[in-house]
């Protein structure tokens, strides 16, 4: 049985590895890669490429100076309503590095039933633009060093 029980785990180990042993998975949904299509080569994470803190790891509340209400105000002045029939939600998930400065800009959206949807470019680039523009994320750090972090 306990022979059994440990050629169970290995195998299950081994099947989540690629050939080199690196695992095939990110190590948390949502964890953003380089990608050259997407992502400039001027942002740089400064810690080890899965060590980005998840929003999730911080019970502190939004990470930028003058928090929500900051943000809120910016969208209201830059963002020009588009008229669709659309609905739905969208979310720009994004990578904070240990300087304040952002990148690997990754836009999920769904309808209103969680099923993926494409929106207008009019609506999405807009969105996108203001949230690249943000400049006040403030650094998090652990034990007194700078850390990634990923931010929504």
């Amino acid at each position: 049985m306990k022979a059994t029980l440990t050629f169970l785990a290995l195998l299950i180990l081994t099947g989540c590895s690629n050939e080199d042993g690196t695992s095939k998975y990110l190590r948390w949904v949502g964890d953003s890669e380089h990608n050259a299509e997407l992502d400039t080569n001027e942002f740089q994470l400064c810690n080890r490429e899965n060590a980005a803190k998840q929003y999730f790891h911080f019970n502190q509340g939004l990470h930028y100076k003058g928090e929500k209400e900051a943000i809120r105000n910016i969208f209201k002045e830059e963002y020009a309503p588009v008229v669709t029939n659309q609905s739905g939600f969208i979310r720009i998930r994004f990578v904070v590095n240990c300087k304040g400065d952002t990148g690997r800009f990754r836009i999920i959206s769904s309808n209103q039933e969680y099923q993926e949807q494409v929106f207008d470019k009019r609506i999405t680039t807009q969105l996108l633009t203001i949230t690249q523009s943000l400049d006040g994320w403030a650094i998090q750090t652990t034990n007194d060093k700078p850390k990634d972090y990923y931010q929504y």
